[in-house]
């Protein structure tokens, strides 16, 4: 089964340009070089409070995702033992809240070198 996980960087964390970024992850099993890693990016609006409201009542995150005027996309993904690392690219004139969302799948990938 995959996992997922969410990051929140607020404006605090000065995100704007082209920035890399690693996220080290004690999943298990743990991230290789052979994982399936997807990393998906978008501006965020905080709250400081639990905002969204979980199935049971419970609060779940303090941000909504936010169609903002910033364009925010991820490249270069690149798994490595224990996280993955990848670029990180925000379109704005200055720092935006930003939300990371990073899926591990199980197993490693058939390989195929291309002629």
């Amino acid at each position: 089964m995959a996992k997922s996980i969410r990051v929140f960087y607020g404006k605090e964390h000065g995100l704007v340009g082209r920035s890399r970024l690693d996220f080290k992850w004690g999943i298990h099993p743990p991230i290789t070089p052979l994982s399936i890693v997807h990393v998906s990016a978008a501006e965020a609006t905080e709250y400081g409070t639990a905002y969204v409201i979980g199935p049971n009542g419970n609060p779940q995150q303090e941000f909504i995702f936010s169609l903002g005027d910033a364009d925010v996309w991820v490249s270069n993904v690149s798994p490595h033992t224990g996280g993955v690392a990848f670029i990180l690219h925000v379109n704005a004139p200055g720092p935006v809240a930003v939300v990371v969302t990073i899926t591990v799948e199980e197993g490693a990938p058939a390989q195929f070198r291309a002629p």
